[in-house]
């Protein structure tokens, strides 16, 4: 009886596996072939608070993804595909209050930083892929933002970039 289950159930799935494949490529990523060059753009920074070092700090952290996670040639001009956009928002704002003890207003307990990036990509390959789209993270501190805020904008930009990769190459 137990053969007769393992030859009415298990067999035929044997029979299907060549049928069930998936594709992964090694980078991780869904770069169509014919996709050989990039170009990503400098985003300007548009916000209407500035940090010296943002728009140096942003654009060269999206090239180091797309150049890590990628087999794309980055040039400058024409090219395959285009990462472009502009940063538009860099806010503080509390994110928690906490009470005093002596009748004072309250006080923020963890300060929220907030960027923002508008991204335009444009695959000339596939224009089905092509997107024009905000991205938004934060990351909580507290104490002083003078002292951490390079450390911050490292971390929030290393969210944005995965985001704006994932929408970009891995149809997410």
């Amino acid at each position: 009886m137990r053969t007769k289950v393992f030859l009415l159930f298990f067999v035929p799935l044997i029979f299907m596996l060549p049928a069930c494949s998936y594709k992964l490529s090694l980078d991780g990523s869904t770069i169509p072939l014919q996709l050989k060059t990039i170009n990503v753009m400098f985003f300007e920074n548009t916000a209407p608070l500035v940090v010296n070092n943002l728009s140096q700090l942003f654009t060269e952290a999206l090239k180091e993804r797309v150049r890590s996670q990628t087999r794309l040639s980055m040039v400058r001009g024409e090219a395959d595909a285009t990462l472009e956009g502009q940063i538009t928002g860099y806010g503080i704002a509390p994110a928690s209050v906490q009470a005093t003890s002596d009748n004072r207003a309250p006080i923020a307990g963890l300060t929220r930083l907030t960027i923002t990036v508008k991204v335009k990509y444009t695959n000339i390959a596939n224009k089905k892929q092509n997107f024009e789209e905000s991205f938004s993270r934060f990351k909580d501190f507290s104490g002083d933002l003078g002292s951490q805020e390079q450390a911050l904008i490292l971390d929030i930009n290393k969210q944005l970039t995965e985001d704006i990769f994932n929408r970009a190459f891995n149809n997410w």
